[in-house]
């Protein structure tokens, strides 16, 4: 049986939502993927271990650190700028703190700018990776371990940079399962 040109718009329109639909789901997890693998947007990459190779150019790593607007911690580098040799494993740190008089969980967003050094800035350990949580009043120093991948002085558009900005921005994150209990005035139970 053919179907009528109304009934062939319909389930054209239908097609087009669905397709549509599809795209948008599909756009955010690729976008990620994307950025992971060539370091568009100031994505970093992430490493298990040191570079093996060391140059006798040096950089400099600027830090930069930001909070959310409905974020309430104070978020800070510990030092704002190293000069360090491209391929060197370089050790900073951030403090956060928790003003409030409740338990606050956070997780870090970052870039690095210029975004074409991204691709060549490796972190082998981040606080970053994992969510925070901060228990009233307490500080923390918070430990990031990177380097410069040597192979930025072979790339056309990277191998001009003199000076790359690590930004990290913290996000008020709901609490993990166990605290909310405390933030409502609750005793935490374990099993």
């Amino acid at each position: 049986m053919a179907m009528s040109a109304p009934q062939k718009t319909a389930a054209t329109l239908v097609g087009v939502v669905v397709l549509m639909g599809g795209l948008a789901w599909a756009a955010v997890p690729f976008y990620n993927w994307f950025c992971r693998v060539t370091g568009f947007g100031g994505t970093t990459n992430v490493a298990e271990q040191s570079s093996g190779d060391v140059l006798d150019q040096t950089i400099k790593i600027r830090f930069d650190a930001s909070t959310d607007r409905d974020m309430p911690w104070t978020f800070t580098p510990v030092e704002r700028v190293i000069e360090m040799k491209i391929g060197e494993t370089g050790l900073t740190f951030y403090e956060a703190h928790n003003p409030t008089d409740r338990p606050v969980a956070g997780q870090a967003s970052y870039n690095v700018f210029p975004y074409e050094a991204g691709f060549y800035f490796n972190k082998i350990q981040c606080f970053c990776f994992e969510e925070q949580v901060l228990e009233p009043g307490e500080t923390v120093q918070m430990p990031v371990t990177f380097y410069v991948d040597p192979e930025i002085v072979n790339d056309a558009d990277a191998k001009f940079t003199r000076s790359i900005t690590l930004s990290y921005t913290f996000h008020e994150i709901d609490l993990p399962e166990g605290y909310a209990a405390l933030d409502n005035g609750v005793t935490k139970t374990t099993n």
